[in-house]
């Protein structure tokens, strides 16, 4: 068991929102529902979902960084979550709920954290100019090419 759930608070929508998430990720399933919560899984990792009301609202300042392996994981989970919100830039995208996710091929990492500071600056530079991150352009980008 995980020591920390993720806890995000709907207003009305606990249920509907663990619907579309788990419908999005793989091995991930609802656990429980009732009037006032959601209890489900997203790809192994617990949360936890409450209809708390209109009071608080989801910011940027709280997102859910997804690493992707392939282009194809990148491009089918930025439609998929941004479908009904909005589609940002960097990788960030708002879903219809307004939790905002971050989609990121896993080899971004290494490029931006490359000793290299020439080739971190060109993927950096390449990623700016970007809404949904490719693979193609960010490697020739530290290829220099």
């Amino acid at each position: 068991m995980s020591k920390i759930t993720p806890f995000l608070w709907f207003n009305g929508q606990a249920e509907a929102a663990a619907r579309f998430y788990t419908s999005i990720f793989n091995n991930s399933r609802i656990e429980s529902v009732s009037p006032m919560s959601s209890t489900f899984y997203l790809a192994g990792q617990k949360f936890m979902a409450l209809n708390g009301g209109p009071q608080f609202t989801f910011t940027e300042a709280i997102s859910f960084f997804v690493n992707c392996e392939t282009q194809a994981e990148v491009d089918e989970l930025w439609e998929k979550l941004s479908a009904g919100g909005t589609k940002q830039m960097c990788g960030w995208s708002k879903d219809k709920f307004g939790v905002s996710w971050q989609i990121v091929p896993s080899v971004l990492g290494s490029m931006l954290q490359d000793e290299d500071e020439e080739k971190s600056q060109r993927v950096m530079n390449a990623m700016l100019q970007m809404a949904k991150l490719d693979i193609h352009t960010l490697t020739k980008a530290y290829e220099g090419r």
